[in-house]
């Protein structure tokens, strides 16, 4: 159980060490840089999403005697229309953008943008929360090494969110110490998201591969409508589709060779 616990810990200290990065840094982060972490950030999630979700989805759907595609079309299809409510739903900001999303409010700017790291963060921790959803049940399709690599994977993305959401709150006037809290916070819905997931998929096991495919289709839904168009904002480069590359490929190798 405490390897669980770590488990679900692992991708909340990634967002505090990026939030950190206010400590280290002087100025705004360039934007190249922001590009490249946005960039790296989607390949991770991408790579996560195949691999450690929906590919063990349709096995599992094998085992259990099902038509190996359904539940994770269908598991899929919900996780991006959740994601969609959600995004209509939860007023938000994004760094660098001045057009504020979900139902109308009187939030201040630098809580919809911590807002709007929130929302990112809780298809990720969905994610890590029904992996060890499925080691708990003793699921044959599901290693210990398989889990952790997909909490440090989405560990490893955190870090890059965690610095997006502190350095801009920074730039805006906000002290170090409450730009770090910020950013740290927006992370804390992981394993909550996370903790929540794994009592859903313990009352209603049959369902695992529905709910792994959901983590899938909520991840590539903030990839598709946040991470990538926000990565190629302004003057166009490069430095964005080459993270993507980068990012898939580490994450890829970290589940097929470790997983």
């Amino acid at each position: 159980m405490d390897s669980v616990i770590l488990g679900l810990f692992i991708p909340f200290f990634g967002t505090t060490l990026g939030s950190a990065m206010v400590f280290l840094m002087k100025k705004e982060m360039s934007a190249n840089i922001q590009k490249m972490l946005l960039g790296f950030a989607s390949g991770v999630m991408i790579a996560a999403s195949v691999w450690s979700l929906l590919l063990p989805a349709i096995d599992m759907a094998a085992n259990q005697g099902l038509i190996e595609w359904i539940p994770a079309s269908i598991g899929f299809l919900i996780g991006i229309f959740f994601l969609l409510l959600l995004d209509k739903l939860i007023p938000h900001l994004h760094a660098k953008s001045n057009h504020k999303e979900g139902i109308h409010s009187n939030l201040k700017k630098r809580t919809m943008l911590i807002l709007a790291i929130t929302l990112h963060n809780i298809p990720e921790g969905m994610a890590v929360g029904v992996v060890f959803a499925g080691l708990l049940a003793n699921n044959s399709l599901i290693s210990v090494s398989g889990a952790f690599v997909l909490s440090i994977g989405i560990a490893i993305q955190n870090f890059p969110e965690g610095a997006i959401v502190s350095m801009p709150l920074q730039a805006e006037g906000g002290s170090k110490g409450k730009t770090f809290t910020y950013g740290m916070l927006s992370g804390i819905v992981e394993p909550i998201a996370a903790i929540i997931t794994i009592l859903l998929t313990q009352l209603i096991s049959n369902l695992l591969p529905y709910f792994l495919a959901f983590a899938a289709g909520a991840m590539i839904y903030v990839v598709v409508e946040e991470l990538v168009p926000e990565s190629q904002m302004g003057e166009h480069s490069d430095i964005a589709t080459i993270s993507i590359a980068i990012g898939f490929v580490l994450m890829m190798v970290l589940d097929v060779a470790l997983g």
